[in-house]
């Protein structure tokens, strides 16, 4: 695919963020929980791939003294299965390693299978369940590690 662009996440963007947070997720943030994290929230970094002019997928982490917490990774529906997914997960990676932080956190619906793939690829192991996570349907969260480069 031509034309991807992988750049930092802006208030400009977040009309874009919050349609495609609305069509992947069941409970989607808060158009101003966006904002507070992207304008106020120094400990965050998010990043956006466009296709074009268009904003296709959007993904962040807080840095917390000696680990990334990978808070939201989400690809527009019309652009899953084309590795999307994993230049935006690289391309977080790259920004924590950049900043001296090689351990990486997430939580994963169980049933989020192709995520869940794309999170071993890169060298994340499931170590832990945290009951009843998600709201929406009281699913459980998969907890994954990647410890080192």
């Amino acid at each position: 695919m031509e034309d991807i662009k992988i750049m930092l996440m802006t208030i400009e963007h977040i009309e874009e963020v919050m349609n495609i947070e609305k069509l992947c997720f069941p409970n989607p943030w808060s158009e101003k929980a966006l904002i507070q994290e992207i304008e106020y929230n120094q400990l965050a970094r998010y990043r956006i791939i466009t296709h074009g002019d268009e904003v296709i997928a959007f993904g962040g982490m807080w840095l917390i003294m000696d680990e990334a917490h990978i808070t939201n990774i989400a690809v527009h529906p019309d652009y899953r299965g084309q590795g999307i997914g994993d230049l935006l997960l690289r391309a977080l990676i790259e920004v924590a390693e950049r900043e001296g932080i090689f351990q990486l956190t997430l939580e994963v619906r169980p049933s989020n299978y192709p995520a869940i793939q794309l999170y071993y690829k890169y060298g994340f192991e499931v170590v832990g369940r945290r009951k009843g996570y998600y709201e929406d349907d009281g699913e459980d969260a998969l907890v994954m590690w990647k410890k080192g480069v």
